[in-house]
């Protein structure tokens, strides 16, 4: 039995990630239903997040096709603009590499997450089938 409560304990204190959105609550009741709705929140979650990316790739085309433009004008005020545009494309690419470290540690975490229902499922068959057999 304390290898069941602290199984439970490990299941809950699993890391939240700001991309989950909120915890998976469907460890004391599991069912089909529940992994349904689970693996609905995480698709949506893995999706806005490769918008958010997209968003900013594209943000970056813009700025670099303005710095090209600049850069071929030749003129020295567009070139010393072209200064503070190569920060915002080097901002933003800090920015899609965090999102897809969120993204990688999201999904770490449900395959994580999984597993150790999985584990927790068989264990606790497992039992009931020792308790059966008593």
């Amino acid at each position: 039995m304390d290898d069941t409560l602290q199984a439970l304990k490990e299941l809950s204190n699993l890391s939240h990630h700001p991309l989950n959105g909120g915890e998976f609550n469907g460890l004391n009741d599991v069912d089909g239903e529940e992994e349904e709705e689970y693996d609905i929140e995480a698709w949506e979650t893995i999706t806005k997040c490769f918008r958010e990316v997209q968003s900013v790739l594209d943000q970056n085309r813009a700025l670099i096709q303005q710095v090209n433009e600049n850069h071929q004008s030749k003129l020295r005020d567009y070139l010393v603009k072209n200064v503070a545009l190569i920060r915002d494309i080097n901002s933003n690419i800090s920015k899609v590499s965090r999102l897809y470290s969120d993204l990688s540690v999201y999904f770490c975490n449900i395959v994580h997450r999984r597993r150790e229902l999985a584990l927790f499922e068989s264990k606790n068959r497992d039992d009931n089938v020792d308790t059966a057999e008593s």
